[in-house]
């Protein structure tokens, strides 16, 4: 088979081996998509299998994909897919996961802590499912009186203190986990999507900075205080950069105390504060992106750009027409949203 050119950097390891050479033939396409929240990271490579001559890879392998010399994946292999026609050729697809669906992630689980923390009850029901659990510092030593999982998986658990604590909870590179809080910096990259100017990247974008959901101005959540013994309720205002009704979200569990009524309140408003605005761009390729990262947009018009919130990033990589980075986007801020001319 003739090797075309390709005109984007890319490697592949296949349980630590270096593919390229090999691959180098008969790839065609590489897709990567890294997703914030419980959705797993994924990845699709499609070969020319041409006369089926490509030997069909084995499910469960670790796989490593890196694209301009930087890492974009890191997961386990699934089942391959074979794809052709008659008179219309052969491809073969072979995919890849952030973490294996048939480990014990999903396994449920029986376990509860009294008076400890976040990050110890995770590492905790990690350590049953060997999976190496990191908690973000601000996250990690907020103290429960008790926590339990109640015959519910890792991945449950974890999706679950996340929509609590206003977080990110995600499995990836095989047998890692993470839950970190949102909205912060995370030393996380910062991309810049500019439109216009002699170092313009941006192709294009779709995106409403206002969107016609009901906003809000604070969140109360309700607890009962055993001293008073009686119920309360704990206020959070909802910080936005444009005006709005002076409404209220009002959160219908009951928290145990003051500590996570306030916690419940402030995941909720930040919450609001992300879906404010929503959209997508694509840029010229950039590796560097991540979900929870920011945005830059700029050169778009006034009232669009601004920084948002980078929610899902997809990288596209083609032998036949170069690559791309799409990246779907919230919380719009600086400016984004305002036209005050």
């Amino acid at each position: 088979m003739t090797e075309a050119l390709w005109k984007t950097e890319w490697q592949v390891e296949v349980d630590g081996q270096d593919m390229t050479s090999g691959m180098r033939p008969y790839l065609t396409d590489i897709s990567v998509t890294d997703e914030a929240g419980a959705a797993s990271d994924r990845c699709s490579l499609t070969f020319d299998d041409t006369d089926g001559v490509l030997k069909m890879p084995t499910p469960g392998g670790s796989v490593r994909v890196r694209l301009n010399g930087v890492q974009v994946f890191s997961g386990i292999l699934e089942a391959p897919r074979s794809t052709g026609s008659r008179g219309g050729g052969r491809k073969l697809s072979v995919s890849a996961k952030g973490f294996d669906p048939a480990g014990k992630a999903k396994e449920p689980q029986a376990l509860h802590q009294d008076d400890g923390t976040v990050g110890g009850f995770l590492k905790k029901l990690g350590e049953r499912a060997g999976i190496d659990v990191e908690v973000g510092s601000e996250l990690a030593s907020i103290v429960r009186d008790y926590l339990v999982a109640d015959h519910e998986s890792l991945l449950h658990v974890g999706e679950r203190l996340a929509r609590e604590l206003g977080g990110t909870f995600k499995l990836r590179d095989g047998n890692r986990a993470v839950l970190i809080k949102r909205g912060l910096d995370h030393s996380l990259p910062a991309v810049a999507c500019r439109f216009s100017g002699a170092r313009a990247n941006g192709i294009s974008w779709s995106i409403s900075p206002v969107t016609g959901r009901k906003t809000f101005k604070s969140v109360k959540v309700r607890y009962f205080d055993r001293e008073t013994a009686d119920f309360h309720e704990e206020e959070v205002a909802v910080e936005q950069d444009r005006d709005g009704p002076d409404t209220v979200n009002r959160v219908r569990t009951t928290a145990a105390d003051k500590q996570q009524a306030t916690e419940i309140a402030g995941a909720r408003s930040e919450e609001i504060r992300r879906e404010g605005g929503e959209g997508t761009v694509t840029l010229d390729l950039a590796p560097e992106a991540q979900a929870e990262g920011v945005c830059m947009v700029s050169g778009a018009r006034p009232g669009i750009n601004g920084s948002y919130r980078i929610v899902s990033v997809t990288h596209r990589a083609s032998r036949s027409s170069g690559a791309t980075t799409t990246l779907s986007l919230k919380q719009p801020g600086d400016g984004a949203g305002l036209d005050d001319r």
